[in-house]
């Protein structure tokens, strides 16, 4: 389902929008399905499209099964602010408890950037502060932009190179394909 744009808005004010989903408890990959789900049907955000998905090793906190990611690109037209409700809505929504950092989790819905903004308050920091050092993040936004050039210059592919070995991140037998209805929304 494509989310419509306010009366008097064009796609031409939306602002491509990533959102890193994680999830390794439960049905991961159902997980990751019910949150672009939501993602897809919320107003503000439109023409969407998943990486692939990936399992991956846990990060941080090691003892933890592994587990699956994939990034989401929408265009929005909502403030920093309304989308980080909208994540967190996503993430109540479908169970998610803040009990350690880094540990396990049904679902965790990360906002990465927001066109070229860069936001930095109590709540919310764009871009995602971490996001450049972890393969589990630039792997699967690889799939959706290739030829981006991230902060400083470098080129999204020289900062995955920079990060040594994406070993613990490995293509997953199963995808998102289905989750975003409509013509404009596709699945890389």
């Amino acid at each position: 389902m494509t989310c419509s744009l306010s009366q008097g808005q064009s796609n031409r004010d939306a602002m491509p929008a990533y959102f890193g989903l994680g999830s390794n408890l439960g049905d991961r990959l159902e997980n990751l399905s019910r949150a672009a789900a939501m993602l897809a049907q919320a107003h503000g955000l439109s023409d969407f499209e998943a990486s692939r998905v990936y399992e991956t090793e846990p990060w941080g906190f090691a003892d933890q099964p592994p587990f699956l990611n994939c990034v989401i690109r929408a265009f929005a037209i909502l403030e920093p602010a309304e989308i980080l409700r909208l994540a967190r809505s996503v993430e109540d929504v479908l169970g998610r408890e803040r009990s350690v950092r880094w540990g396990p989790r049904i679902i965790d819905v990360d906002i990465l950037m927001v066109d070229g903004l860069t936001v930095e308050t109590e709540e919310l920091v764009i871009p995602h502060p971490r996001m450049w050092e972890r393969a589990f993040v630039l792997i699967p936004l690889m799939d959706l932009a290739p030829d981006m050039i991230t902060p400083g210059g470098a080129s999204l592919a020289q900062r995955i190179e920079s990060l040594g070995s994406t070993d613990g991140v490995r293509l997953f037998d199963g995808d998102l394909q289905g989750v975003f209805g409509g013509e404009q929304n596709t699945l890389v």
